[in-house]
């Protein structure tokens, strides 16, 4: 089987990769963990079964054995990051492996507490630990990020025993594990993570200084900027032409008893405000299921982002986050271009993420096949 270095050189040779010197430096520490998961010999399989494998996805059960040392691959938003865990993926000779953003698996491990809390156990946290590693020693994460205060108040136990159990961790990220739920709410239960992630994973900086989301051709106009009258008109071209002029309908979404509305929808095409779907309690499994729903979003008026509508703004982070990963098409009108949308304040950071998404998410081949 290849290494991730022969298949990265490869894709240079055939002109799908630019050569990037800082990415060629990481290639080393990946090679190293895809040659170690190789050499682990795991001890046979358990039969697993039950209510809880199956809602984690099922399986035969993984083996057990000591993790290999994860990575942490953090840096700037475009560097290449996701590009090389993919690498990864392709290169790790084993099949009980799995690629999921942060959010999605997160959700996942928040409805699996829920089920086992609902049978009366004391400890929730190892039985879903326990039943994921059945099924996976490697486990890939885009885009660590920790905002959510459930999240934090778990991530740490769970991935001791993922880590445990033999699962070996591999996450991208744009910050240094130090500022992971920086300024968050009882900051300091946290802290055990990062000292867990700072032993068991081996810390890597991705410093390349192109950002190659920013590079990639643009196709039909998919941003409207300013979302003045001359924007709406756009969009209502835009929405008659994608929908042929049919007759839209509401478009309602139950996520686990609560409604989540698309004011207009033809087939798997749908139109909504910002309002309408960020000025609303809404979280990641709501986004999850909108973009589960639809293949275009036109979104209308995003406007500037700050600390005053911080709610706001972290909501529609998630969303893009949930469109970007399900690869749905996006057309939207806002105050100014994504880079510009979040100049200053707390989340400005974190924005440049997105904002490089929405500017990839502009490639005329952007969406679902």
């Amino acid at each position: 089987m290849a290494t991730v270095s022969e298949l990265y050189e490869a894709r240079v040779t055939a002109g799908q990769l630019e050569p990037d010197p800082a990415q060629r430096g990481v290639l080393p520490a990946l090679d190293r963990l895809v040659r170690d998961l190789g050499a682990a010999t795991p001890a046979p399989a358990q039969p697993k079964g039950g209510w809880l494998s199956r809602l984690m996805g099922g399986g035969s059960g993984a083996a057990a054995t000591a993790a290999v040392k994860g990575i942490y691959l953090w840096g700037g938003v475009g560097r290449g990051k996701s590009m090389l865990m993919d690498l990864v993926m392709e290169a790790a000779p084993l099949s009980q492996k799995r690629r999921v953003h942060f959010h999605e698996f997160m959700q996942e491990v928040q409805a699996a507490l829920e089920g086992v809390r609902k049978t009366g156990q004391q400890d929730a946290v190892r039985p879903v630990a326990k039943s994921i590693a059945d099924k996976v020693r490697l486990l890939c994460f885009d885009e660590m990020q920790i905002t959510d205060i459930a999240d934090a108040m778990i991530v740490g136990r769970l991935f001791q025993i993922l880590m445990e159990e033999g699962v070996t961790v591999v996450t991208t990220s744009n910050r240094v594990p130090e500022d992971l739920y920086k300024n968050g709410l009882n900051r300091q239960l946290f802290l055990p993570f990062i000292a867990l992630l700072k032993e068991r994973m081996q810390i890597i900086e991705l410093s390349s200084v192109t950002d190659y989301r920013q590079n990639r051709d643009e196709g039909g106009q998919v941003w409207f900027a300013p979302a003045d009258s001359i924007a709406r008109a756009q969009m209502d071209r835009i929405w008659r032409e994608e929908t042929g002029g049919v007759t839209p309908e509401p478009l309602v979404l139950e996520i686990k008893g609560r409604k989540v509305e698309l004011p207009q929808h033809v087939g798997r095409i749908a139109r909504a405000s910002f309002w309408d779907l960020c000025a609303k309690p809404l979280g990641p499994a709501d986004y999850l299921a909108v973009a589960e729903a639809v293949d275009l979003l036109l979104l209308d008026s995003i406007p500037r982002l700050s600390q005053s509508n911080y709610n706001e703004a972290k909501r529609f982070v998630t969303l893009i986050d949930a469109l970007y990963e399900a690869k749905v098409r996006l057309i939207a009108s806002g105050a100014d271009d994504p880079e510009r949308l979040y100049a200053e304040g707390e989340g400005a950071f974190e924005f440049e993420r997105t904002a490089s998404r929405l500017r990839e998410m502009r490639d005329a081949d952007w969406g679902r096949a």
